[in-house]
């Protein structure tokens, strides 16, 4: 088979040094360019030093768009658009874009949601992706399920944890390391912007949806990894909801219900999702996680191009938690 020839924009952060870590060994794919103006001419493997003896290419300022078929927009929030709008030729290229750009659905523009769990045959017939946020694909997994069945009738209420790598790769107040150390604290509670992306997704599943999703978003002193608590009042039973959530995810290539209370080192360095569920009372506890860079970023934007282009969904993402 012909190898998809791929271009990274923005190939310095941490979600492209994870793409270039899972394109690199994918037996569909050949990475032709990776474009960073500010690391023109230097090794990429200067930069995502996991990648010494793995590949010899240069960061490169130039947009060679037709030597590829496809392009992952890296670039920070805000700058997808930008580059959309100043690179007309690009538009002709299947595109996965990783910003918050095109998240919400708008008459001005065709970007599909790229959450496989809930857009599956979307994506196979997309042209462009609009890849899920980290909070929002792990939070989004413990309510969907209830969501197509109907099941939300009061407000949700959720706690996520995030390692450090979700703030991106420049060092700030929060994130560098004598501060997250040993530390935790909470931001933008009952206001983070994936609360747009979740709500929509709700909603596309369950019309009448028009309840509070309460989100508290933690900040870890780890560096990779998302573990979402999620609970809502519920009729159902555990073994009720057990089956809905089963059959739900019956089909998903990377998510996973399990019976018993996991952990989570089983879904870091892997594409996975885990949820798994309680029932105390009235109130149905669902609890789910991703690593923030691969299932939450980088792993489900590869994903989505395995769709794209009517690849093995799982080709190039059989990577392995490392446990310990």
């Amino acid at each position: 088979m012909t190898k998809i020839k791929v271009g990274v924009i923005g190939g310095a952060g941490y979600t492209a040094g994870e793409l270039l870590r899972i394109l690199v060994n994918h037996p569909n794919v050949e990475i032709v360019f990776v474009n960073s103006s500010s690391n023109a001419g230097n090794l990429i493997s200067d930069v995502h030093s996991g990648l010494v003896g793995e590949s010899d290419l240069v960061f490169i300022s130039e947009l060679p768009f037709d030597s590829v078929d496809a392009l992952f927009l890296c670039s920070a929030h805000g700058d997808s658009k930008k580059f959309m709008d100043e690179n007309p030729a690009a538009s002709k290229l299947k595109i996965v874009d990783l910003s918050t750009d095109y998240r919400e659905k708008h008459p001005n523009h065709d970007f599909v949601y790229g959450l496989p769990e809930l857009n599956r045959k979307e994506i196979t017939d997309a042209q462009h992706i609009a890849n899920p946020g980290c909070f929002a694909t792990a939070i989004q997994l413990t309510l969907l399920p209830l969501a197509a069945a109907g099941k939300i009738t009061d407000e949700v209420h959720v706690n996520a944890i995030t390692g450090s790598t979700g703030a991106g790769v420049k060092p700030s107040s929060t994130t560098h390391f004598s501060w997250r150390n040993n530390n935790i604290s909470i931001y933008k509670p009952f206001e983070h912007q994936h609360l747009q992306e979740i709500t929509q997704s709700v909603c596309q599943l369950q019309a009448s949806f028009n309840k509070e999703i309460n989100f508290i978003p933690v900040r870890g002193n780890f560096a990779r990894g998302i573990f979402v608590t999620s609970y809502i009042n519920s009729e159902l039973s555990l073994e009720e909801a057990k089956l809905i959530f089963k059959d739900y995810y019956k089909e998903a290539a990377f998510t996973f219900v399990v019976d018993k209370n996991p952990d989570m080192k089983q879904v870091v360095n892997t594409n996975k999702a885990i949820v798994y569920l309680e029932k105390h009372g009235n109130k149905l506890l669902i609890v789910s996680m991703i690593d923030n860079l691969l299932k939450g970023a980088s792993g489900q934007a590869v994903q989505n191009m395995n769709l794209m282009f009517g690849l093995d969904e799982k080709a190039g993402l059989g990577l392995k938690a490392i446990g310990f």
